[in-house]
């Protein structure tokens, strides 16, 4: 008999021997494999070949067939906050369960793995701010820039790492990663933000200010980097990526003259002064609010 190994296999593309020889005979599993019409994604796990390219396949059989998440470095790989990594799948399972870890597996165990379930393209993984602190001892340069993604995407708010972060008291390096959930609790949103509010908006001397400041113009919604609500006044922060294509500078102008007809001033320090001479963008800074004080006869 003729088997068509796809219809086989089925449209996740993958499955285990067990359910194979249910199926078809063992010599026929054999001879799929040697001909590459299947693909041995670990023991007793194949997948058609065009789905063992893709890593999340394999995330997918690890975990269905281990029960347990995708966890750790390898969870936010598959929430896309980092880059593919090389090496074994990371995983956790329930403690109540003895389980080991095998070549190309870490397996970790947790007493709320479904507390901490979410499902991304259908495969169980730990949500983002488990992900985050989990990872944090081992690359905290990397996880930082996934932290500050996750939020700014909304994959997970301050609020979720605080709660998170709570739990874990002796985590290593927690003092750094705790610095870091505040000023996103603060309303930074990149690192550019964070730079600028550590070594400008906060100086010494410096007025007090609040991040991310909604205003309705028009019925369009602007979030403002930093706002002066006193004076009228706010500071933005131009990445050199972002803010330097003719078509944002063009939509920075409108936004602008838009604030401008309600009486906000802008403020825009791009990336280059900021983090090259941070005291004379507080100079700056310092003149135009008194100079707003004024105007406004705030005292």
């Amino acid at each position: 008999m003729a088997w068509d190994v796809t219809a086989l296999i089925g449209e996740r593309g993958w499955t285990t021997r067990s359910e194979l020889v249910g199926r078809v005979d063992r010599g026929s599993v054999d001879a799929w494999v040697a001909a590459g019409r299947l693909v041995r994604l670990q023991p007793g796990v194949y997948a058609l070949p065009a789905a063992a390219a893709d890593w999340r396949t394999r995330m997918d059989a690890v975990a269905l067939t281990r029960r347990g998440i995708v966890s750790h470095r390898s969870a936010l790989a598959l929430w896309e906050l980092i880059p593919v990594p090389e090496g074994p799948v990371h995983l956790t399972v329930d403690t109540a369960r003895s389980a080991r870890g095998s070549a190309g597996v870490v397996l970790h165990r947790a007493p709320d793995v479904d507390e901490i379930t979410r499902r991304v393209r259908g495969i169980p993984v730990a949500c983002v701010e488990r992900a985050v602190v989990d990872t944090w001892p081992t690359d905290p340069v990397l996880v930082r820039s996934a932290a500050i993604e996750a939020v700014r995407a909304r994959l997970c708010t301050p609020a979720h790492l605080e709660h998170e972060l709570a739990r874990r008291p002796r985590l290593p390096g927690r003092r750094d990663l705790a610095a870091l959930v505040g000023l996103l609790a603060d309303g930074c949103r990149s690192e550019l933000e964070i730079w600028g509010c550590l070594q400008v908006l906060r100086g010494p001397g410096m007025p007090t200010f609040v991040q991310q400041r909604e205003v309705v113009v028009r019925g369009e919604r602007f979030i403002l980097d930093a706002a002066y609500d006193d004076v009228r006044l706010a500071v933005e922060m131009d990445g050199a990526a972002w803010h330097g294509s003719r078509r944002q500078r063009e939509s920075d102008i409108r936004r602008d003259a838009l604030l401008a007809g309600i009486g906000w001033l802008t403020l825009r320090f791009d990336h280059s002064r900021m983090t090259t001479d941070p005291a004379d963008c507080r100079r700056d800074l310092l003149a135009v609010h008194a100079a707003r004080r004024a105007l406004f006869g705030v005292r």
